[in-house]
């Protein structure tokens, strides 16, 4: 992990990278490799994460952060994938940078492989905190398949020609799409989409039985993974897009219209497909990098083309900090529910539960205290991340 500490200068920037002259049209430019829009989308997208990660209580959770059960796409479950967007975003712009560098391909694989083993290892180190029992310990998570999905993104953007890019993503998409479909699953057949009896289920309890977050399945298993970094590869090619020599007000609408025609063919897929977070379905990869796409879009908007930022600097903070707002809150959620409080009635109790019925369900509604409890955590890593931000310091894998 790498820790950065860097001192901004007070110099402001106009929030246009058009090139207007006197009677003349636009002129087109690069974009610039850091966006602050793509920080505040970042920032927004840990927030979430954050938010519908920690409610005061599972069994009472704010309806509008609940997951779809299993079919559909709910708000709540356009968080993930918008984060493995990001990420393909990000090392789109990240390589172009590297590239005016001079910096060699070899060395920058080398990078990948690093970010990619670390990553995956923060996420084992939360499933194992802080008893490390292999016969219990979850191989998958969060963390392990942003991992994947970047350590095969970024190969992908090093090593292919665009069309290549193009390629294996439509591949990936098409092929999950088939084998979970056509390939039959012992004793339930061929095209069965429900948890226990699909195909990526199947191969999870095969490979990985007793190491899953549910008893037959997991929602970051090997199979779903192929279209989650599909999700990924979308992002990388969007990124390509933000930083092609066009005025900004084209390459918003290329995101637009791109974002948009990729909502309409999700939905169209999932006539066959059904939307699904679980299974991460090749409808729902599209669907949401769809909706990624314009909200990126709106950010690029609203923040580098207007320049309305003010609103905008809590996710900066967020943004510019993701891995230590989502791993330390993650570990200390963790720990608030294994830490054990004598309550009023003299019984133990987690931590947790103990602050959410004492302090929160004196609020009255459950839900609404759980929503609260939610709040108070999302405001309580702004504080954190914003005494880094302060300081300069920006921890990075």
């Amino acid at each position: 992990m790498q820790v950065q500490a860097v001192f901004r200068t007070a110099v402001q920037k106009s929030p246009r990278n058009d090139v207007v002259a006197e009677g003349r049209p636009l002129a087109r430019v690069a974009a610039p490799l850091r966006l602050q829009s793509l920080d505040v989308f970042r920032g927004l997208t840990i927030a979430a994460m954050i938010l519908v990660n920690n409610p005061g209580s599972f069994r009472h959770v704010y309806p509008i952060l609940n997951h779809a059960v299993w079919n559909g796409a709910r708000p709540a479950d356009l968080i993930f994938p918008f984060f493995l967007f990001i990420v393909g975003v990000s090392v789109s712009l990240s390589f172009a940078q590297h590239g005016d560098r001079g910096t060699r391909q070899g060395a920058l694989l080398a990078i990948v492989a690093r970010r990619t083993l670390l990553l995956f290892a923060l996420g084992a180190l939360i499933n194992g905190v802080p008893y490390f029992d292999w016969d219990v310990f979850r191989i998958s998570g969060v963390l392990q398949r942003i991992a994947l999905c970047y350590g095969a993104a970024a190969v992908c953007a090093l090593t292919l020609p665009v069309a290549a890019q193009v390629g294996v993503t439509i591949g990936a998409l098409a092929s999950y799409w088939l084998v979970m479909m056509l390939i039959p699953v012992p004793g339930f057949g061929a095209g069965n989409l429900t948890p226990d009896g699909n195909l990526a289920a199947y191969i999870d309890r095969t490979l990985m039985g007793g190491h899953l977050l549910h008893e037959d399945w997991d929602p970051e298993g090997l199979l779903s993974t192929i279209p989650a970094a599909a999700t990924t590869m979308l992002g990388v090619l969007a990124g390509r897009w933000l930083r092609a020599p066009q005025s900004s007000q084209q390459r918003l609408l290329r995101l637009l219209i791109g974002g948009a025609t990729a909502v309409v063919v999700g939905e169209i897929m999932s006539l066959w497909f059904p939307l699904n977070k679980s299974l991460w379905s090749s409808s729902y990869a599209v669907y949401t990098a769809g909706v990624a796409m314009i909200s990126l879009g709106a950010c690029y908007w609203l923040v580098d083309i207007e320049g309305i930022r003010r609103w905008s600097t809590p996710f900066v903070i967020y943004g510019t900090n993701p891995i230590i707002a989502y791993f330390g809150s993650s570990l200390v959620a963790k720990a608030l529910e294994l830490m054990l409080v004598r309550a009023p009635d003299g019984a133990n109790m987690p931590v947790k539960r103990f602050i959410y019925e004492e302090l929160f369900l004196r609020v009255g509604d459950p839900a609404m205290a759980s929503l609260l409890y939610a709040l108070v955590t999302v405001g309580v890593w702004l504080g954190v991340t914003s005494i880094l931000y302060r300081r300069g310091i920006f921890v990075k894998v």
